[in-house]
C-alpha cells in the first residue's frame, strides 16, 4: 500500500472528514484491520485564510508547497490539497514537488463526465466561484460548464462556509437557503450541483437536494484511496 500525504487543516473539519473516508475505503476494499497509510501535515487555518483575505496567493503556494515537498520527503507517494478553494495554487505546489499531486477538479470533473453531467451548479467560496482556476479546468479538460449561483447566492454560500461550517456549526436555516439556491439553479437548466467547498458536505446531501450531487470531498479520498492500492483511474497533475 502506497503513503497518502494530506494537507489539510483548511479547514480541519474536511480534513476530518478526509481521513475518515479514506480509512472506510481502505477497510472495505481491503478487509480485516486495513487501514490507510496517510501522512498529514494540518495547517493554521487562521494563516491560509490571511493569505487569501491579503490576495496574497504566491505566499499561499509557498507555504502548501514546502509542507508537500515535507510530506513527500517524509515518504508520501501522493499529495492531496484538502481543500477546493486553495487548488487555485495547484499548478504552482504541483511543480515544487516530484510525486503527483491529485487535483480535486480533475477526479470531480472525470466523474461529471462519466455521468453525463454538463451543465452543474458549482457552490463553492466566493474565490472558486467567481475565480477561474476551476471552472476552466472543467471547461478545458471535461467540456463542462459550471454555472455559479447569483451575487446574493454566491454571498450566502460563501458566508456560511466561513461563518458557520468552517467553525463547526450547521444550521438548519442555512440548509433550506441552499436548498433554494439549488432550486433556482435547476429551473435555469442546471443538470447537477457539485458541493465545490470541502465543508458543504457537512450541511447538504443527495437527499436535501433536487439534483445530482458531486461532493469534491468524497470523491478526492475515494480517488486517493484507489491509488494508494493501485487502482488509480483519474489523472494526477
Amino acid at each position: 500500500m502506497e503513503v497518502i500525504g494530506l494537507l489539510g487543516g483548511m479547514s480541519w473539519e474536511s480534513t476530518a472528514t478526509y481521513y475518515n473516508r479514506i480509512n472506510q475505503q481502505i477497510r472495505a476494499k481491503c478487509g480485516g484491520l486495513a487501514s490507510a497509510k496517510i501522512l498529514l501535515h494540518s495547517f493554521n487555518f487562521e494563516d491560509v485564510v490571511a493569505l487569501q483575505k491579503r490576495g496574497d496567493w504566491d505566499g499561499a503556494a509557498k507555504l502548501l508547497s514546502n509542507a508537500a515537498r515535507a510530506l513527500e520527503w517524509s515518504g508520501a507517494g501522493i499529495i492531496l490539497i484538502c481543500t477546493n478553494t486553495m487548488h487555485k495554487v495547484a499548478d504552482d505546489v504541483a511543480r515544487r514537488i516530484t510525486v503527483p499531486l491529485l487535483h480535486i477538479g480533475d477526479v470531480t470533473g472525470a466523474a461529471l463526465a462519466k455521468a453525463g453531467k454538463k451543465k452543474p451548479l458549482l457552490l463553492a467560496t466566493a474565490y472558486t466561484m467567481e475565480q477561474n482556476f476551476l471552472k476552466s479546468r472543467y471547461a478545458e479538460n471535461f467540456g463542462i460548464e459550471a454555472m455559479i449561483p447569483d451575487k446574493t447566492g454566491r454571498q450566502c454560500v460563501h458566508d456560511t462556509i466561513f461563518g458557520e461550517l468552517c467553525q463547526g456549526i450547521v444550521c438548519d436555516q442555512s440548509r433550506t437557503r441552499f436548498v433554494d439556491i439549488a432550486q433556482k439553479a435547476k429551473q435555469q437548466g442546471a443538470d447537477s450541483i457539485i458541493l465545490g467547498c470541502t465543508e458543504i458536505g457537512l450541511l447538504v446531501s443527495e437527499k436535501d437536494l433536487p439534483l445530482p450531487v458531486f461532493d469534491t470531498t468524497t470523491l478526492h479520498a475515494d480517488a486517493a484511496a484507489d491509488w494508494a492500492l493501485g487502482r488509480a483511474a483519474t489523472r494526477a497533475a
